[in-house]
């Protein structure tokens, strides 16, 4: 079994490969091993995913202790390096975005996912930059005092939360803001929603981080997100719907069976 700073070492070198890496996003330890077993090389949860197999919504809906311990439920489950999904950090200051970056490490996780967004339904929208900025300051700093090269992959919702027609008009904000992560000590920029492969481009030469994009319906395809410049692509809650559209179907053949 490997050791949490092994799994860490290895996550690492994911980003840095010369292919993208591809994180299938799962819910629970069933579906991560399927993953694992599937050959994966690395594992992240899909905080909506996770939210609806809990009986949850989405945007910190799942209490933080059940978080928790579902991540080493997980964690326990399989060899390989986990990332979660922490959504905005499960804090409204700085300092419990820090304390609960904390549980993260002990829960045996070696990254996390951490939004500018605030929480879904709280009506507040996305962060100052500045404010995201500290959030992940203060992040980084409580993780390398526990865990030093905790991966936090900053994730911006400006195009998640844009049509996507209106994508280009935001291109420049979400630059600053990989900038600003990036100084703040991010390890990767997730950019959900964006799927225009020129403006994938432009985002991914611009930014000093490994870049990390959603895979979905209506995405581009692996080898144009490689050449786009793209190092880690992820597939959110789409694995969760897609699961949970074939459990439905057998069902409904098996409620109207004679």
């Amino acid at each position: 079994m490997l050791t949490q700073t092994e799994k860490l070492e290895l996550f690492s070198r994911l980003h840095a490969a010369p292919e993208p890496l591809v994180l299938v996003n799962i819910w629970d330890a069933g579906s991560a091993r399927v993953v694992a077993k599937a050959g994966a090389a690395a594992l992240a949860t899909g905080s909506a995913s996770v939210g609806g197999a809990l009986g949850f919504g989405d945007g910190e809906a799942v209490p933080l202790d059940l978080v928790l311990d579902h991540a080493a439920r997980i964690v326990s489950a399989v060899d390989l390096p986990v990332s979660l999904d922490f959504e905005a950090g499960y804090a409204a200051t700085e300092a419990g975005v820090a304390e609960n970056i904390r549980h993260v490490i002990r829960s045996g996780a070696v990254g996390v996912n951490l939004e500018d967004g605030y929480p879904a339904g709280d009506g507040e929208g996305i962060r100052r930059v500045e404010d995201a900025a500290g959030r992940i300051r203060a992040a980084r700093a409580a993780a390398d005092g526990a865990l030093p090269g905790f991966w936090i992959n900053a994730r911006t919702d400006i195009c998640l939360r844009a049509k996507p027609e209106d994508h280009g008009a935001h291109i420049a904000e979400v630059i600053v803001r990989g900038q600003a992560y990036a100084e703040a000590g991010a390890s990767s920029f997730f950019v959900p929603g964006l799927r225009d492969l020129s403006l994938i481009r432009e985002v991914c030469a611009a930014s000093r981080l490994p870049v990390n994009v959603m895979a979905g319906p209506e995405a581009a395809g692996f080898r144009a997100l490689a050449e786009a410049g793209v190092h880690r692509i992820s597939y959110g809650p789409f694995p969760w719907r897609t699961a949970m559209a074939a459990l439905t179907s057998f069902a409904t053949r098996a409620a109207q069976a004679d």
